[in-house]
């Protein structure tokens, strides 16, 4: 039996922050990270946005406040050290009616967070980026930018490597044997100390060692309109007034890296946890599960979710996704997105209790292992700094 003093699962970009975190800390330690595929960024880390946040959605008491602005720096600095490209094109947030008095909240809850933010009147707006109009003002977040999450994900896996931590690809955490034992799909491995960041399937791994109970992952899928070419002439990344009661950020425009621009994305209730084509990796058992909670809350509408389900499933209309879109930018011809982006699925928490979407980072844990519960967006963001905080908890700093 193979025996290790870290075992980190998941080689999500949080998992491979953490492996680093713990080799900085631990420089004498064995550190093994396990992946489930073949190759890492398969999921997640490799299939979102890959906008790296500035952190003014998020109250000032969260642990999402707590990390993006720094992780927005650090992700910067990373891409930097390995000459990874970055699109600093910035971000504006429009508002077509009065929600521009939210504007206000995420002006404020930027001030508090300490993140650079200024008005933008819509005249200065429209003569800035052609095409992009709001009601009255806008905000701009010069510091939001994007990259490509794929490369990220993977260099930073080099760099953890190049540090000395191993990374086994084609190995599944498939159960707890014994305390201290982790069984895989590569044999039976014992550890000082496991760490679950296995993404959409982290509740499960943590009910192993008795911890998620109150907690389900619920999937959604997202997928992008994309320009290839970026023909509409999109300038910087254009967001609307989020709905500060979910989790999500609503249809947008993104500025990818590579220059392409996409409309999106859609955060359609997925019927399981990889339900990105077809029946591709259909699981019976996992399909009648989430659809029970999904039925459960739509005949409840806790949170809303009957109206968001509906809204979300038309946006596979090409049509509805361009119009909701044109709301923020009517001078930005739609026409020019006409290729769908291959669909990513948010691994987001539900809390079984109150039957609402948790809308913060979550870990829980003890001695034996700890287990990264709500890692959604702007976690990507914020891995570094989160991953300093994981293993604060580990090393038995932080509450």
């Amino acid at each position: 039996m193979e025996r290790v003093d870290f075992l980190v699962v998941g080689g999500g970009i949080i998992g491979i922050a953490i492996a680093r975190e713990l080799r900085r800390r631990y420089p004498k330690a064995e550190i093994l990270l396990i992946e489930k595929e073949p190759e890492l960024a398969l999921h997640g880390s490799g299939r979102n946005s890959g906008v790296l946040h500035a952190g003014f959605y998020y109250t000032a008491d969260s642990l999402k406040a707590r990390f993006t602005r720094e992780g927005n720096e650090a992700m910067k600095r990373f891409c930097n050290e390995r000459g990874l490209e970055i699109n600093s094109s910035g971000k504006v947030v429009v508002a077509t009616n009065e929600e521009d008095r939210t504007l206000e909240t995420l002006m404020e809850r930027g001030r508090a967070n300490g993140v650079a933010l200024e008005w933008m009147s819509r005249e200065e707006l429209m003569e800035r980026f052609p095409g992009v109009d709001t009601w009255r003002r806008a905000l701009w977040s010069p510091e939001t930018a994007t990259v490509d999450p794929t490369a990220v994900t993977r260099s930073m896996a080099a760099a953890a490597e190049e540090e000395g931590v191993r990374i086994l690809r084609s190995c599944a955490f498939l159960s707890r044997s014994a305390p201290g034992v982790a069984r895989t799909q590569k044999g039976e491995i014992a550890c000082g100390h496991l760490i679950n960041a296995a993404g959409l399937y982290a509740d499960r791994i943590a009910r192993e060692f008795g911890f998620g109970r109150r907690y389900t992952i619920l999937p959604f899928k997202g997928v992008y309109l994309k320009d290839s070419q970026n023909r509409s002439g999109l300038r910087t990344n254009v967001y609307p007034v989020p709905n500060l009661a979910n989790p999500f950020l609503g249809v947008h425009y993104t500025l990818s890296v590579d220059g392409s621009a996409k409309i999106g994305p859609t955060a359609i209730p997925a019927f399981w946890r990889e339900n990105y084509r077809g029946f591709d990796r259909l699981r019976p058992k996992e399909l009648a599960e989430i659809l029970g909670w999904e039925a459960r809350l739509f005949f409840s509408d806790a949170f809303g979710f009957r109206s968001l389900a509906l809204e979300e499933i038309k946006k596979y209309r090409r049509s509805h996704l361009c119009a909701l879109a044109a709301r923020l930018a009517p001078g930005i011809d739609p026409g020019s997105f006409d290729r769908w982006s291959p669909p990513g699925i948010r691994a987001q928490l539900l809390d079984t209790r109150t039957l609402e979407l948790v809308q913060d980072f979550v870990v829980e844990g003890d001695k034996e292992s700890t287990h990264v519960l709500n890692a959604v967006s702007p976690a990507f963001t914020a891995s570094i700094p989160f991953a300093r905080h994981v293993v604060d908890r580990i090393a038995g700093r932080e509450d």
